[in-house]
């Protein structure tokens, strides 16, 4: 998981100039997620699917009312309480997780934008609006399939995999510098050992 020395030491001050890339990413991202749904609901009745390459990928109108892979199916709303608070934990705690650095940023982007957008159609419909099917169809016609998904649920896998890969990154850089009053802590205490 990730190294939370790393980050308490990589952490450091979100200036206003990093806020403003999460943010402007944000936006993009839930602006992207909320056209998208928008022109699937106008074109696609709830249910309907749309075949564009012949047994492995469709646009479909699909609805979900639990969290990834449909777990928690039929929750809606404490699934919305649970994303409105990690929106907010995830804003108060973004410096813990790399938000001075690009990579950081980005990351968090794609997530508030991911989250929000889906928390727009949870509010708005009362599930989440699904529309990208990739499936592969079997020899004997039924078919294997990945979970529907939209733009805002492929934000927040490419958020949370920026940050393993930002924890990998601290992880295996050169060792850290120690901090001067640790440094200094320790030199007092070998000191006073040796008298």
């Amino acid at each position: 998981m990730f190294s939370r020395a790393k980050f308490a030491t990589q952490s450091r001050r979100v200036t206003p100039e990093a806020n403003r890339r999460i943010f402007s990413l944000a936006f993009v991202i839930l602006l992207l997620d909320q056209l998208t749904k928008w022109i699937v609901v106008r074109s696609l009745r709830y249910g309907d699917e749309y075949v564009v390459i012949d047994g492995f990928f469709r646009f479909v109108h699909w609805g979900n009312t639990g969290a990834a892979w449909s777990l928690f199916r039929d929750n809606n709303h404490a699934l919305t309480i649970v994303a409105l608070v990690a929106v907010v934990v995830l804003f108060l705690l973004r410096r813990h997780f790399g938000a001075d650095l690009k990579l950081g940023q980005i990351a968090l982007g794609c997530m508030f934008g991911g989250i929000i957008g889906n928390i727009i159609d949870r509010i708005r419909f009362d599930h989440v609006v699904d529309f990208i099917y990739f499936y592969v169809k079997r020899r004997s016609g039924s078919e294997i399939g990945f979970p529907a998904f939209n733009v805002a649920d492929s934000g927040i896998c490419v958020g949370v995999a920026l940050l393993f890969i930002l924890s990998w990154q601290l992880d295996t850089e050169s060792p850290e510098t120690p901090d001067p009053a640790l440094a200094e802590n320790a030199e007092s205490d070998s000191e006073s050992s040796a008298k």
